[in-house]
């Protein structure tokens, strides 16, 4: 294999809990974005994180008449694969930034792994070195890290190395991979469809020194998006002993998003330390930033959804 504020005639951000009556209008010809994890680094719990959640990165993309769409790989797709029928296989796509445990954890937890005819195909960063993806998964899921190895799964699961790269997965859905600054090899994603962009960029190492440099490649990735989903780990105070941790802070996401022409913006990889009142802070100070310079922005939540 391959390697803006809501306006008049567009789809308004609307917050759904997944597994509930969406009660969406518009979803037969839009595309729903569905967060399971939101966390970045490690998963958390208790009850100051209940209101954002304590799940790592993992977002899941429902297409009309398409497959489903996972980013990462995180501990919420857990709760992605449980309300999956179990008579039924499950067929679809993963866009995978990177290897990083926090974004890999729920992969041998994936309940629809456990039937047979179950088809994943997981496109990720290429490695450094002679290893392949595939090699690096069958090395880590295994004993005695991991109770079986990932070969016994009765599911199969197909791995795409992939770089600064354009692909398509499915009728009509177009994906854009680019190579973004983090620690080791990452991506960030773009998926079109009928026009409508949402664009994934869940690690993104911002320039140590603080300045607000953007690399061509995440421009392209966010260029006139109508969603883009990002990093935003790190306050500007913690950004200072936390520079050269790979991540960055949500002034950064909202400076990237407006300088990309982005109408929307979801705050994401929120650092297991902050707590809800923490992030509604976070999230009102950049919703304030965002509407300064035109972008719409919101935190986002586990278990909502927002159409696009």
């Amino acid at each position: 294999m391959v390697g803006r504020a809501w306006r008049e005639g567009q789809l308004p951000l609307t917050w759904n809990p997944i597994g509930g009556s969406t009660g969406l209008h518009g979803a037969s010809d839009a595309i729903t974005v569905n967060f399971h994890g939101v966390r970045g680094s490690t998963p958390c719990h208790g009850e100051e994180i209940m209101g954002y959640g304590g799940n790592t990165s993992c977002v899941s993309l429902d297409i009309p008449g398409g497959r489903p769409i996972l980013f990462d790989l995180g501990t919420g797709l857990r709760y992605f694969g449980a309300a999956h029928p179990a008579d039924e296989p499950f067929r679809g796509t993963c866009l995978l930034t990177h290897l990083h445990w926090d974004h890999i954890q729920g992969l041998p937890f994936f309940k629809p792994l456990l039937h047979p005819d179950a088809d994943v195909t997981v496109y990720a960063p290429e490695q450094e070195g002679d290893l392949t993806v595939a090699e690096v998964f069958a090395d880590t899921i295994k004993p005695p890290l991991f109770p079986i190895h990932f070969s016994m799964f009765p599911g199969d699961v197909g791995f795409a190395d992939v770089a600064n790269e354009e692909f398509s997965i499915g009728d009509g859905v177009d994906v854009m991979s680019r190579l973004v600054p983090h620690v080791g090899n990452t991506l960030g994603f773009r998926v079109t469809w009928q026009g409508r962009s949402v664009a994934y960029l869940s690690d993104h190492q911002m320039p140590a020194d603080g300045s607000f440099d953007v690399t061509p490649g995440v421009l392209e990735l966010c260029a006139d998006a109508d969603l883009v989903i990002h990093d935003a780990q790190y306050t500007p105070e913690e950004f200072v002993v936390k520079s050269d941790w790979g991540h960055c802070t949500p002034e950064f996401a909202v400076y990237v998003a407006a300088r990309a022409g982005a109408k929307r913006l979801a705050l994401f990889h929120h650092d297991p330390m902050h707590h809800d009142d923490m992030l509604d802070l976070i999230a009102e100070q950049a919703r304030r930033c965002g509407d300064d310079l035109g972008v719409d922005v919101f935190a986002a939540r586990e278990r909502h959804s927002v159409l696009v």
